[in-house]
């Protein structure tokens, strides 16, 4: 056989394989997500945080700090500040509720300028991280800016004595799909090896599952 006939074969077949090998790796019932990035973190709720009943607002007007307030929003979503009575807070982030309130103001004086700042918050149970399972105190945590799987596990205490954590699963609700989808997450490894590559970004609304080993 001619060595140039050998050669087309040959690199047909490592074609084919490469393919298959793809194939197989797509086909994965758990996805993986990339390592965290700790580059340029921040406290405090994203930007499109949207705010929810309980949370502590502080509003400032620009050359008006009489109309500003520090309020608590009320259980009914609302809150009341100088000039304006029962403004609706909760399902907005901080910049819609800031133009709300320009466009109420500009009644009383010209050109107001607002800016709403959240101090304490709770938010929405779409704004949540949910951990539960085998871990030491299943809880709902408000999401914040850049927030990772070992903040969450921190603010939960870490996993349980009979955890399998290595099996545990982030469940997040794809907004350009409608569904949900699941990632295959390390825990053990984070926690008890210290692997920071099974460290991962998180998102408002994850649901992390903890399973228990079994033996």
């Amino acid at each position: 056989m001619p060595f140039d006939s050998r050669l087309a074969r040959l690199l047909a077949g490592t074609a084919v394989a490469s393919l298959t090998l793809t194939g197989c790796a797509a086909g994965g019932s758990t996805a993986q997500l990339p390592p965290a990035s700790f580059v340029a973190l921040q406290e405090g709720p994203g930007e499109e945080y949207v705010i929810g009943p309980l949370d502590e607002l502080t509003i400032f007007v620009w050359r008006n700090p009489e109309l500003g307030a520090q309020v608590q929003v009320r259980p009914d979503g609302r809150i009341t500040t100088p000039l304006i009575t029962d403004m609706p807070a909760v399902g907005k982030t901080p910049s819609m509720l800031s133009e709300d309130i320009k466009l109420q103001l500009s009644q009383y004086i010209q050109e107001p300028i607002v800016s709403v700042i959240v101090n304490k918050f709770a938010g929405t149970f779409s704004q949540q991280v949910r951990i539960v399972g085998a871990t030491e105190k299943p809880a709902s945590i408000p999401y914040r800016a850049n927030m990772t799987l070992l903040d969450a596990m921190i603010a939960v205490g870490g996993l349980s004595e009979y955890a399998a954590g290595n099996r545990a699963r982030l469940v997040r609700f794809d907004k350009q799909t409608g569904k949900q989808k699941e990632y295959g997450v390390k825990i053990g490894d984070l926690l008890r090896k210290g692997d920071t590559r099974a460290n991962v970004m998180l998102m408002p609304g994850d649901v992390i599952i903890i399973p228990e080993s079994t033996f």
